[in-house]
């Protein structure tokens, strides 16, 4: 079969010209029947009649109808040759004109997507229509805008893990210059410096590892009827000194009853070390952390409420992006790596649960809000152990 043969708009055309070419032996073919059904039953009356008035009954009578049939069948037939002729040209028309409204956006389409997989994320389809097409056009143009966006964060990615690096390992290598040169006292201070540094290229490395490994997936959540108290008071009483020593009030207010949540008491402590890191962060001395707790049928919500600096609104949607930052200017040393929040906001979603940030303002604290569901009345815990996980230091 001949290649042009598969196009499309081929396709089309002889789709519409099979029918047309159908449709016109149909008829010639109902027209020839009839006529000759026809004549055969009102020819005899006509010529009888003529006969009959004349007074003549001639011999040629059967000669002459037969003459009448013939010429009238080839005036039916040339009307339906004209009349088909002109069918298969509107045909043609047609098809040439709904090939080239549906075949060219399809086209369109395919050139599209085929930039797309090249790596063109910015390219998009612009159609003049509100049909079907035009639907899957901005279909496509949906899918190349998230593309965009996931490209842009990938090089923002690559461009804020290139200096998340460098910073430590700068520090780390003008100070061994320094000791290698003698222009650096070796002394427990820099030891203690290098240290610093090295630890904190640590932890970098081991929250990209872990962030890489939950957006994976791969961080295995194994979900069971928890006690969430008990959680939470563990992890208060770990942050209580810390905050004490920055002067910072650390309490939990929380019914004494609690239901049990369906979840996974590990990750749960995780993103609490996260969140409440961050709330350490961000408050100043004399200043108030509240873990909130609140039920209803569904589910229990726990709130991080500190009396911090504040967040405005525009930064809001963003603090669980990767990397992301409301200051851009501040120092390496007085945040951490901007992956906490991701990491946490991945082990909500993997337990069920949905979590978000509110405030009202520069100045007025901020209040970061989790949910987990609750446990089912019936609920049968899983004998498989719980992966040991090393809780990494928030960022």
């Amino acid at each position: 079969m001949m290649k042009w043969l598969h196009q499309l708009r081929w396709k089309l055309f002889v789709s519409h010209f099979i029918i047309v070419l159908m449709a016109y032996v149909v008829l010639l073919a109902a027209a020839n029947v009839l006529t000759s059904l026809g004549w055969t039953s009102f020819a005899p009356l006509t010529l009888g009649a003529a006969a009959a008035e004349t007074g003549q009954i001639h011999s040629g009578v059967t000669n002459e109808a037969v003459a009448l049939q013939e010429q009238f069948q080839s005036v039916v037939q040339q009307a339906l040759l004209i009349s088909g002729f002109a069918a298969l040209t509107a045909a043609v028309l047609v098809s040439l004109f709904v090939s080239r409204r549906i075949v060219e956006p399809i086209q369109t389409l395919s050139n599209v997507s085929r930039r797309l997989a090249q790596g063109l994320y910015r390219e998009r389809i612009y159609l003049q229509a509100d049909d079907e097409i035009a639907q899957l056009a901005q279909s496509v143009n949906q899918l190349a805008e998230a593309l965009d966006q996931t490209e842009r964060r990938r090089l923002a990615l690559l461009a804020d893990v290139t200096h998340e690096l460098r910073t430590p390992l700068a520090t780390i290598g003008g100070y061994m210059e320094g000791l290698v040169d003698g222009v650096v006292s070796a002394n427990p201070a820099t030891f203690n410096l290098i240290l610093r540094e090295t630890r904190r290229l640590q932890r970098l490395i081991e929250d990209l590892e872990l962030l890489s490994r939950v957006e994976a997936g791969q961080l295995p959540v194994v979900a069971r009827a928890i006690d969430l108290r008990s959680v939470l008071e563990a992890q208060i009483a770990q942050f209580e000194p810390l905050f004490s020593s920055n002067q910072v009030t650390l309490s939990l207010d929380a019914p004494e009853q609690l239901p049990q949540v369906w979840a996974d008491p590990d990750r749960v402590a995780q993103v609490l070390i996260n969140i409440l890191a961050n709330a350490y962060r961000y408050t100043p001395a004399g200043g108030q952390v509240t873990v909130q707790v609140s039920t209803d049928d569904q589910e229990v919500r726990v709130a991080v409420i500190d009396s911090g600096i504040g967040i405005a609104a525009e930064h809001l949607p963003h603090l669980f992006e990767r990397f992301y930052r409301v200051d851009k200017s501040r120092a390496r040393n007085s945040g951490g790596s901007g992956i906490g929040l991701a990491i946490a906001r991945h082990l909500i979603y993997a337990q069920g649960g949905e979590i978000w940030a509110e405030s009202d303002g520069i100045g007025k604290g901020a209040r970061f809000i989790f949910t987990l569901p609750l446990a089912p009345q019936m609920a049968t815990i899983r004998l498989e152990p719980i992966a040991s996980v090393d809780t990494v230091e928030a960022s």
